[in-house]
């Protein structure tokens, strides 16, 4: 075997000095559902929150890493690494999750495949709010399944942050090259902090050779947010990011011919975002967002004259919400607009608009019963009006119970793919396409006693008009069809407990299963889909994190079993020290009992890995 020889420095101060013995109080939390923030603790909907510490434990680098220990998110990734992963929840599609950042919409209307390719790192990262079931009266289109927000943080003190990795699989790539198989990352920031405005800034370079034939990568992102209180009653916050994520695509769309091709993409995005208090009973928060996307897919990539699609995809949003406190009760309105252009060589020049209405009321009937209900009025250029109402309840039993109970609707406006790709003989789009429609009821509990914390819930969702990709023969194209009604039937439960050992000893627990029983009414059984048959059947996940002193060792287990692929078992840990003077080690150790899987079509992943990487933390 050969000998690396890895030399990592590291010259400079980290952002968030975040000591191992770090949490976050979860019930001081509030989710921001965008009118109506409220505490975690009283929330009437299945949520889970992912918090800084749990993410600083984990062995992850990129944001889909974080995401594949998630209870109920099915991450299925094309190329690991951060390169290109489809997300979805509960059993739906990768195109019916709503991605957020901060509350903002992150919609890819040219094909959800980039809705992950964000310029967000985890240092940057709060938390990671995990709302499940159909969301529209709170978020709008696209949240069929659920929604995921990523929060950043607000920086509290003036530093800098650097970190540097390096990994492999001890392999060689002997279709190729024949060199071993590695990847390596630099990433650095800035943070300043003052009274009244906050700012920082971050530059990461991720490369490697891969994990197999022609699945190389380069990874670039720029980071930069800045909060601005200007009095006790009005604040802003204003961001720019940017990401190029350019790799080898093989199998990704097209196997086995695809064997050559490569992927470019790049995304721009711009946000704005206001709060300003009118008076103690009335506040408003207005939202601007743009987001440019360009996807270069070369389907030879030694060939640029032939089987090339170029995609230019622009966005913009502006939205507007109200918060008015009654004497019992909140009342929440809002408005958003949204435009979506793109000009492509394969999907042509396609705009279209969309405009939303928000109503909510939330108010405590008794002391112990809490109700909000509302409505989200949409209309689209498209598709018209449409009106997709919901509702949430809880009941307090005592201070350790409470028992959820919600119905929901929602819509997923089809994609500019869906309706106009001619990429024939491979797929071919059809304009005649239906968005598609949601309703979901769910009943469940929440439990929390000292170190212990359960819940568990029930659900059952029916999509109509469901889209997929379908073909009678292998010598037809894929196209875009509403193919029948999917009815699923799903159970989910999360149990934690945490304890403190010793004066400097800290055990966590958690452990997560979802179980989901999906079936389709309405179909035509002569077809072949490519999506009805991905969704999980079975999913456990579970994590351990033992700390003593400065040491932390956090050891991560995901069970999946799909409704058509064997069933396959990952173990993934890392062990971290942090010594006195703020230097910081870490072991990622990935796959380690070397499972053969994979997650989005026949694509195997990545073998077993070891990455080292050295940080300093001191402010």
């Amino acid at each position: 075997m050969k000998k690396f020889t890895v030399v990592l420095f590291f010259a400079a101060q980290s952002i968030f000095a975040q000591n191992v013995t770090d949490t976050i109080a979860i019930g001081e939390v509030s989710i921001l559902d965008n009118r109506l923030n409220t505490p975690l603790s009283k929330e009437n909907r299945n949520i889970y929150v992912l918090d800084k510490a749990e993410i600083n434990k984990l062995p992850a680098r990129s944001l889909q890493d974080v995401l594949q220990y998630a209870a109920g998110v099915d991450l299925r990734q094309r190329g690991p690494f951060g390169t290109q992963a489809d997300i979805s929840m509960d059993g739906g599609s990768f195109e019916q999750t709503l991605i957020l950042l901060n509350g903002v919409k992150i919609m890819d209307h040219q094909t959800a495949h980039n809705a992950l390719n964000l310029p967000i790192p985890l240092e940057a990262i709060d938390r990671i709010e995990v709302v499940r079931g159909p969301a529209a009266r709170m978020y709008g289109n696209n949240s069929l399944t659920g929604v995921i927000n990523i929060v950043t943080r607000q920086p509290k003190k003036t530093g800098l942050y650097a970190n540097t990795y390096f990994g492999t699989n001890f392999e060689k790539d002997s279709e190729d090259t024949g060199d071993t198989f590695t990847n390596r990352g630099v990433q650095f920031g800035a943070n300043l902090a003052k009274e009244k405005h906050q700012h920082q800034l971050y530059a990461s370079h991720d490369w490697g050779n891969g994990y197999r034939y022609n699945t190389a990568y380069e990874n670039n992102k720029i980071y930069y947010q800045g909060n601005f209180q200007f009095d006790d009653n009005n604040s802003l916050i204003a961001s720019y990011g940017y990401v190029k994520n350019g790799f080898g695509a093989n199998g990704f769309y097209a196997a086995p011919g695809d064997k050559n091709s490569k992927e470019v993409v790049e995304t721009t995005l711009v946000t704005l975002q206001a709060k300003n208090k009118l008076t103690d009973r009335w506040s408003i928060a207005p939202r601007f967002s743009y987001r440019y996307n360009f996807d270069d897919y070369r389907y030879f990539k030694n060939d640029l004259s032939k089987a090339r699609s170029l995609h230019y995809s622009n966005s913009v949003s502006g939205e507007i919400n109200s918060t008015y406190q009654l004497n019992k009760g909140q009342i929440g309105v809002g408005a958003e607009y949204r435009n979506e252009q793109i000009t492509s060589t394969s999907i042509k020049n396609h705009t279209r608009d969309n405009v939303g209405f928000y109503a909510e009321y939330k108010t405590d009937i008794t002391p112990k019963l809490n109700v909000n209900v509302g409505t989200y009025v949409n209309y689209n250029s498209q598709y018209g009006w449409q009106a997709f109402p919901g509702l949430d309840a809880s009941y307090s039993v005592n201070s350790n119970l409470k028992i959820v109970a919600n119905a929901g609707t929602s819509q997923r406006i089809p994609s500019f793919t869906d309706l106009y790709l001619d990429q024939r003989p491979g797929n071919n789009g059809n304009e005649n396409v239906e968005s598609e429609k949601a309703f979901q009821t769910e009943f469940g509990f929440k439990y929390n006693k000292r170190n212990w914390t359960f819940n568990a819930y029930y659900f059952y969702r029916s999509i109509s008009e469901f889209i997929d990709w379908v073909r009678l023969t292998t010598n037809e194209p894929w196209q875009a069809q509403n193919f029948g009604d999917l009815k699923t039937n799903g159970f989910n439960t999360k149990v934690g407990y945490g304890v403190h050992l010793a004066s400097n000893q800290n055990l966590k627990f958690a452990l997560s299963y979802s179980y989901l029983d999906p079936k389709f009414e309405n179909v035509d059984d002569q077809y072949n889909s490519k999506y009805k048959i991905e969704s999980l059947k079975h999913q456990v996940i579970n994590t351990i994190d033992y700390q003593l002193g400065g040491t932390t060792l956090s050891v991560a287990n995901r069970y999946n079993t799909r409704q058509s692929y064997k069933s396959y078992w990952i173990t993934d840990l890392r062990l971290n020290h942090t010594f006195k003077n703020n230097l910081g080690v870490y072991i990622d150790a990935q796959n380690i009992f070397n499972t053969t899987y994979n997650e989005a079509g026949a694509i195997p992943l990545p073998s077993r890995w070891l990455s080292v990487g050295v940080k300093f933390v001191g402010i």
